[in-house]
Order: C-alpha cells, then structure tokens, then sequence
C-alpha cells in the first residue's frame, strides 16, 4: 500500500519518534526506583512525654517557677529549651490509615470525622528513628501491626541498622508496643 503524502523523511520522523515514545513508556513501566527489603530489625516504642523524651518542666534557674515551660533535662543539650521537634525538624506522629481501609470498617466512628476533617481523609505515614548512617531522614519502612513510617528523627539509643524507635501519641501504647523483634520492609529512595 503506499501513501502519497508521505515522504521518507516524513516516515523516519514517525518511526523515531514512536521509538522514543516506547522506550519512555518501557522505562516508566519499569520504574526506577529500587525493590523494597525486608529486614528483621528491634522495635521499640515512645511517645512525647518526658520518661520517654527526656525533658523536664521547669528551670532550676527560676527555682521551678516557670512550670510551663519544658528543658532538655539530660544529653548535651541540657537545659536547652525543648520543642518537641523530631531532628529533621517536623513534628512526631502516628501513622493514620485514611477514609479507604480497613480501619474504617474496625472504628466506623472515625467516618464523620474523617469526611468532616479533610486532613484525616487521606493516609499519612507515622514517625520513625532510626540511625540515619544506614537510614536517611525520608526513608519509608512498613512496620507490622504498626503501618508505615518515615524516618524523621534519631536517638542516642538507636544504633546500627536492625534497630528503630516508632512514635505513639500516647504512653499506654509506647508501653503496650514494647519491645519486638519483627521484618520491617524499607523502601529505600
């Protein structure tokens, strides 16, 4: 069959420009990012308290006085003020499963509040230490019976690779956590 209105530089142009589209399309087909790994690593549990993140209310400058007011009470950085910021500089928080999963099928009271609070509707992930020589801050890992996280913070406790602290809101569960010995799957960037 020929085409009259088709030259050969014409048909040259179609052709490379169909095999550029198709090695794009082979390229983002098979993604550039690496496989996730699976590693048996030591969870532990804290929450923002001060058993767990060490710091105090009130200065022994101001005898105590000003109560309201929260010091780093051990570390090198004692006595500075305490923020409650992660390293990285965010605040800490929990994992939320979002408006699609099973959680809302297990609490199907967070329903309202998920359609009524638009930040609740969508899925975030929760706050992870770790040492970040083997894990960069932004590193995404999936903790059973926990969800996924990312590492935003570190500890003076939390070294080596095998070993991360997962952040709860509140005490009872950093307690109830524990410590655990389970296959965390990271997804390295």
């Amino acid at each position: 069959m020929v085409f009259p209105h088709v030259t050969p530089g014409t048909a040259y142009r179609t052709c490379r420009g169909l095999s550029l589209l198709l090695s794009l399309l082979l390229l983002l087909s098979a993604g550039c990012a690496k496989q996730p790994t699976t590693t048996l690593m030591e969870v532990t549990a804290y929450c923002g308290c001060s058993s767990c993140c060490g710091w105090e209310r009130g200065s022994w400058a101001y005898l105590k006085l000003d109560f309201w007011n929260k010091y780093v009470s051990s570390g090198p950085q004692q006595g500075a003020s305490y923020s409650g910021r992660t390293a990285s500089g965010t605040y800490p928080r929990e994992p939320q499963q979002g408006f699609f999963s099973l959680d809302s099928l297990q609490r199907p009271w967070m329903i309202p509040v998920r359609v009524l609070l638009p930040w609740k509707f969508l899925p975030s992930d929760g706050t992870i230490a770790a040492d970040t020589a083997y894990y960069p801050f932004g590193t995404r890992m999936y903790v059973p019976d926990y969800g996924w996280g990312t590492v935003e913070d570190r500890g003076s406790a939390i070294k080596g690779p095998t070993r991360i602290d997962i952040f709860y809101h509140s005490h009872r569960n950093a307690l109830q956590w524990g410590r655990r010995r389970v296959n965390v799957t990271i997804e390295r960037q």
